[in-house]
């Protein structure tokens, strides 16, 4: 069985480098996939130590199994490797045996894999040069090749990016996500690479089958509750970010969603009917708490994204259309009122599935800088309130949709509260 890449646990990388100077391996391998990994290590002839290879579903897992050996060698070894790298070449079998200075094991008619650690590369002149502790090696009687590797790292996951990223701040911050529909799943994906630490997913309807043209889940997930589909990926593929999957209507259990807003710091709201986007504009407006409104008009002309700040000097939804609607624009709402498959009251197509994906991380991407600035971070200022994007632009179009190329972003600023707006005045 051959392999391209050996994947090394930190648990194993531990063992190696805490197990003198040479020992045995136990290898997974799998032909199909060119790929090998580790799952125990030895001290020279001692009994080996399992390292665990996670996730339990890994491709590993059932692969065949294999064995190696392992050397504590000089980095020259590995700065040589480096140059040898370049030309797609290796070292002769002797050229490798000289660095190895215990415990080597002669090739035979059968080649081996070897894994080389070099805890000198940490040292001058060596850390200078991008030279890795851990290498992995193809050993055979024509000479030693070096082959990919891939160590995991220390640290996993959205630690990562601290401090060029606020990850504290966004893990204790709370979005609740109304809508979990093509818009909706793939906001909520990418609020969870952003980091945001909680989630509470609204939306009382079912995933059909004729949704999975659009959404960001797959067939397996087919007649469950959409916010159950979504929370159950979130927590195998972003387990950091915690979600709570609410199969509620944002219309009929108002009354439950008004205390779950004194805990959410911004709302994204990707549903498309009129109702609920007028219903949110609404209780999040009384809450104090920020708002962005995410979706496409036009049958997928536009993406529209619309943030609405409970503030004195800024409108409601409705105060926002009936703007536009004075000044000559698109009767918006309307249009909204639609969905898949009737023709009549739900239109036949929305939007491609791309197209409503881009909407939806752009949608996430506003709601997690009007967390952060709220938090302080003079960065994430936007550049207006609403934003039109033309997917698949229409000719004649009244502003602020008058775009006239694809993938074309138009920002504008809010407007103030209309006279005698039930929303926007004080209760």
């Amino acid at each position: 069985m051959t392999a391209d890449m050996i994947l090394i646990s930190q648990e194993a990388a531990q063992l190696i480098k805490t197990s003198g100077l040479w020992g045995h391996l136990s290898l997974r391998i799998s032909e199909p996939d060119a790929l090998a990994g580790v799952i125990s290590v030895s001290e020279q002839q001692k009994v080996m130590r399992p390292a665990a290879l996670e996730p339990r579903n890994h491709v590993l897992r059932c692969a065949g199994t294999g064995s190696g050996v392992w050397y504590r060698v000089g980095p020259e070894l590995h700065g040589a490797a480096l140059l040898v790298s370049v030309r797609s070449s290796g070292l002769t079998l002797e050229g490798f045996r000289g660095h190895v200075p215990s415990g080597f094991k002669t090739p035979g008619a059968m080649a081996y894999y070897a894994l080389t650690y070099a805890p000198g590369v940490h040292d001058p002149p060596y850390n200078e040069g991008q030279i890795p502790e851990l290498m992995a090696w193809h050993v055979s009687a024509d000479g030693a090749w070096p082959i990919s590797t891939q160590v995991e790292p220390q640290t996993l996951g959205l630690s990562q990016f601290a401090p060029s990223w606020p990850v504290a701040e966004l893990s204790e911050s709370t979005v609740m996500l109304v809508g979990g529909g093509s818009i909706g799943g793939a906001a909520a994906h990418a609020l969870a690479l952003y980091g945001v630490g909680n989630l509470l997913l609204v939306d009382p309807d079912r995933l059909g089958w004729h949704n999975l043209v659009r959404h960001v889940t797959s067939s397996r997930h087919v007649g469950r509750y959409k916010v159950d589909a979504l929370a159950d990926e979130l927590a195998q593929i972003r387990s950091e970010t915690r979600t709570e999957a609410l199969r509620l209507d944002v219309v009929v259990d108002a009354d439950r969603i008004r205390p779950l807003l004194r805990r959410t710091h911004v709302v994204l709201c990707a549903a498309d009917g009129i109702a609920p986007r007028r219903v949110v504009s609404h209780l999040a407006r009384r809450a104090g708490i920020d708002t962005v409104l995410a979706c496409v008009l036009q049958d997928g002309a536009f993406g529209e994204i619309l943030r609405l700040r409970p503030w004195a000097d800024r409108g409601c939804l409705v105060c926002e259309r009936e703007t536009l609607a004075t000044a000559g624009g698109m009767d918006i709402e309307p249009s909204l009122d639609a969905g898949y498959g009737t023709g009549t009251r739900h239109r036949p197509m929305t939007a491609v599935g791309g197209d409503l994906h881009l909407v939806g991380q752009l949608a996430a991407k506003v709601a997690v800088a009007t967390v952060l600035e709220r938090r302080g971070q003079a960065d994430q200022r936007l550049p207006g309130e609403h934003t039109v994007w033309a997917l698949r632009p229409q000719p004649g179009a009244a502003p602020p949709f008058d775009l006239s190329r694809s993938g074309e972003l138009r920002w504008s600023p809010a407007h103030p509260p209309r006279p005698g707006c039930p929303t926007c005045q004080a209760p």
